[in-house]
């Protein structure tokens, strides 16, 4: 939705504000300055809708547990027990509030605002579930009732944030935001869904030394809840202080910025410098322990398993050629450090190939009899298990690469500089490429970029839903795509 800021009342005339000192110049001609902004406030709008989700909160738990009793005890209403609705709805709010389950973003991310007030619904009936078993008052009140009374309660607020959120996005647009963007004369955007203006056809200047421009500057700025501006790198710092005193959240483009990949900005104040944040770790801490306890788990349950495949695929690879069981490889790990890589043999030991300049093909001569079989069921990469016990590895994440991969002519680093950002975790011994059927050979440049798209979308999206995902995915390819 392209929201241009051509509502202005066209008045072909000068603007006074931005009259030239020299007289015998004509002044410019620029629309009137809209007086009271582009577009209605949006902040009091939001505000009434937090109230108005707050009261209709309130009716959907009373209500819902109203309903229960009303169908509970059809003869006689118990208004006693309302009692636990009473006494939850205040722990709901409390909760609800703290962790900003009425919020800017939930109004349109109806998941979201959901996901919080079914947390703040569940953690304040444990409270008070805590305090009525303590108060020895719990044999006093309905399971049935308080049950499925929360239980419809839930299904309300979902509901509610559900038709709110198709509601907002209509009206207001899906950011639920006033968004302007102005054209200063910097490099070309195309954010979706904000205002335009073009600061030289609008007479917009930042200029400090004149009141009468920031107070028309202002008229556009009026009702905004964002401001971008593109303006050249000379006037940067003149438009990033006119924002500084607008009150509002403002940004200015910068190629720089976006040539080098900053995330956000760090201040040193002992120091008296700032400096452009240009990577960070894609995991929080707790994110990080989640995942390595998901590897050891999956991990030590497959060895468990499938302890019997492994002896016999290495007595396999040993009466058929007498040859070592495993072959190790160098490849490139987290934070672009080494590390060996197990895998069952599957080629003549003379003909194995190290750096991995040579990606196997379906008739390579290279393959032992049982080679082929343990490569077509991907049961050769079984002892990369090992390397998840060892940290070496995840069960989920990029693919490790051998040292020598090329896409077409070129080494894998050479066809994009972000390749080296896929090493910021783990490894893994499948991961989204993989799934997507983006594996075995790379014989074109394309082929990689494919797959890096891939590996980089996993790791912005990173969830532990989304391993598990992944895996039974990786499964349904094993038994599906490669049957035999």
């Amino acid at each position: 939705m392209e929201l241009t800021a051509v509502p202005l009342r066209n008045v072909d005339s000068p603007d006074s504000s931005l009259a030239l000192a020299d007289p015998n110049i004509p002044a410019p001609r620029y629309p009137r300055a809209p007086s009271q902004g582009l577009a209605l406030s949006l902040e009091r709008r939001r505000l009434q809708l937090y109230m108005v989700m707050v009261l209709a909160d309130v009716v959907v738990l009373l209500g819902s547990f109203a309903l229960v009793i009303a169908l509970y005890s059809p003869v006689q209403f118990k208004h006693e027990e309302m009692l636990p609705a009473y006494l939850t709805l205040p722990l709901f709010q409390t909760i609800a509030f703290y962790n900003a389950t009425y919020s800017r973003d939930g109004l349109t991310q109806w998941r979201m605002a959901a996901g919080r007030a079914l947390a703040a619904l569940a953690i304040s009936a444990l409270m008070f579930n805590f305090f009525a078993f303590f108060a020895k008052a719990n044999a006093e009140f309905s399971r049935v009732v308080v049950i499925a009374g929360l239980g419809i309660a839930a299904l309300g607020i979902v509901l509610l944030r559900y038709a709110v959120a198709r509601y907002v996005i209509s009206q207001w647009g899906p950011s639920a935001t006033n968004r302007l963007l102005i054209d200063a004369g910097g490099p070309a955007v195309t954010i979706p869904d904000l205002y335009r203006v073009n600061a030289a056809e609008h007479g917009l200047r930042p200029d400090l030394d004149d009141p009468l421009a920031l107070d028309r500057l202002s008229k556009y700025l009026r009702n905004m809840d964002m401001v971008i501006v593109s303006c050249a790198e000379e006037d940067r710092l003149a438009w990033s202080e006119v924002l500084r005193g607008s009150g509002l959240h403002g940004e200015v483009i910068s190629e720089f910025a976006h040539q080098i990949g900053a995330l956000a900005i760090a201040r040193h104040p002992g120091a008296d410098v700032t400096a452009l944040v240009v990577s960070r770790g894609h995991l929080s801490l707790r994110s990080r322990i989640v995942k390595r306890l998901f590897d050891l788990v999956v991990a030590l349950a497959a060895l468990a398993v499938l302890s019997p495949v492994l002896a016999l695929c290495a007595l396999a690879i040993k009466l058929d050629d007498q040859g070592p069981v495993f072959f190790r490889q160098r490849r490139m790990g987290r934070g672009n450090r080494f590390f060996d890589i197990y895998k069952f043999r599957s080629m003549r030991v003379e003909k194995t190939d190290a750096a991995g300049r040579r990606s196997a093909s379906k008739d390579d001569d290279r393959v032992i009899r049982v080679g082929r079989f343990l490569r077509k069921t991907s049961l050769d990469e079984l002892p990369q298990l090992f390397n998840v016990i060892a940290g070496e590895m995840s069960i989920v994440g990029p693919r490790p690469h051998a040292l020598g991969s090329q896409a077409g002519e070129k080494m894998f680093w050479q066809v994009d500089r972000k390749y080296w950002q896929r090493h910021c975790l783990r490894p893994g011994i499948t991961g989204l490429a993989q799934v997507r059927g983006l594996r075995g050979a790379t014989d074109t440049e394309r082929d990689l970029t494919d797959r890096l798209r891939a590996d980089m979308e996993y790791l912005n999206s990173w969830s532990l839903w989304g391993d598990i995902k992944i895996i039974f995915a990786t499964v349904k390819v094993l038994v599906h795509d490669r049957a035999f």
